[in-house]
């Protein structure tokens, strides 16, 4: 239901009755890392700053999205602490009322501690997909990983709960599962192991996917009864295990072999603008540029709900033998936002 000037004034409720009250920003396509799964090539063509939603537009269109029941805002990038007004961004951001967090890579999150702490910042995802200096540099292809692992400790020093996404991929990372493990174990960080997905231009293949299920088998082995499983919350996208003892957590977000959309409560929005229903939607919904031509937006907020498919955004399925990534209608990971 939308009220005489656009605000949405009910929950966003799709067609088959899952409630969004969570939505991903975006705040830009560019990042300080390379890493391969996430961005096609080196030499990329980033947006540029005037097709970006600007700092007052992203906050008008929150708004828009608070009014309809959104009480979640993560926010994501590419690197959303490359933009240099990030700190004015997260600060008006605080004022919605919202649970306002993040996910960032940590390579400058020493520059921007103090802002996320005096927004109320608690929780933070960082991507790191490597406990080792070198492998990180093979994937990212910049040598930073020692200033990510003290801004990590940083993070937890300032009493920020800590969630560490690990893209594994056979042949790549797979090895350090255990590692991952014992690191959570040790350190009280909450590590999420995540199934390769298909992006354009990531050269996916299904061949690299670690599942769930293979992951779980190694700790499983190394570990045996002393993995204790954690109980789902709705919305919940990992499926969630700890050590006994432990100080953190692991867990597996298995979008590939066993997703978990039945439930989902997430909305996306694009760093131009652009909202996505699901990370594989083919569709998506242009409101910043009918924010620019002065017209409601909540209407299209609304119709884009409406428009969400069961599953996966209607593009493929559990088997992954059968899933071709080049049928796959999508931009890159990097800009739909992490």
């Amino acid at each position: 239901m939308i009220g005489n000037r656009g605000i949405v004034k009910a929950i966003f409720v799709d067609t088959h009755q899952r409630i969004h009250n969570y939505l991903r920003i975006s705040l830009t396509d560019n990042c300080n890392l390379r890493c391969s799964y996430c961005m096609p090539d080196e030499e990329y063509d980033f947006t540029p700053a005037s097709r970006l939603m600007q700092v007052d537009e992203i906050v008008e269109i929150a708004k828009v999205f608070v009014a309809g029941g959104v009480n979640k805002i993560r926010l994501t990038g590419g690197e959303p602490l490359v933009r240099k007004d990030a700190g004015e961004i997260i600060e008006r951001l605080s004022g919605l009322g919202v649970q306002l967090t993040m996910t960032t890579n940590a390579t400058r999150v020493h520059l921007f501690i103090d802002a996320m702490k005096a927004a109320g910042m608690k929780k933070v995802n960082v991507s790191l997909d490597t406990l080792d200096a070198d492998t990180f540099i093979l994937l990212t292809k910049r040598d930073l990983f020692e200033q990510v692992r003290s801004n990590i400790d940083l993070l937890l020093a300032e009493g920020f709960d800590v969630k560490v996404n690990a893209v594994v991929m056979r042949g790549v990372n797979d090895h350090e599962i255990l590692d991952f493990v014992r690191w959570s174990f040790s350190s009280g960080v909450h590590v999420r192991f995540i199934e390769f997905m298909p992006f354009e231009g990531n050269h996916w293949d299904n061949a690299r996917v670690v599942t769930w299920q293979q992951i779980l088998l190694v700790v499983e082995a190394e570990f045996g009864g002393e993995i204790e499983k954690i109980a789902r919350v709705p919305h919940e996208t990992v499926k969630q295990y700890r050590l006994k003892g432990g100080a953190g957590t692991f867990a597996v977000i298995s979008t590939m072999s066993a997703p978990f959309c039945g439930d989902c409560n997430r909305l996306r929005l694009t760093a131009d603008g652009k909202m996505k229903n699901c990370l594989f939607s083919r569709g998506e919904t242009d409101l910043l540029g009918a924010l620019r031509r002065g017209e409601s937006i909540g209407p299209l907020i609304e119709a884009n709900v409406l428009a969400k498919a069961a599953a996966l955004g209607g593009q493929f399925g559990t088997d992954l033998l059968s899933v071709v990534a080049d049928d796959i209608v999508n931009r890159s990971m990097i800009t739909i936002g992490g």
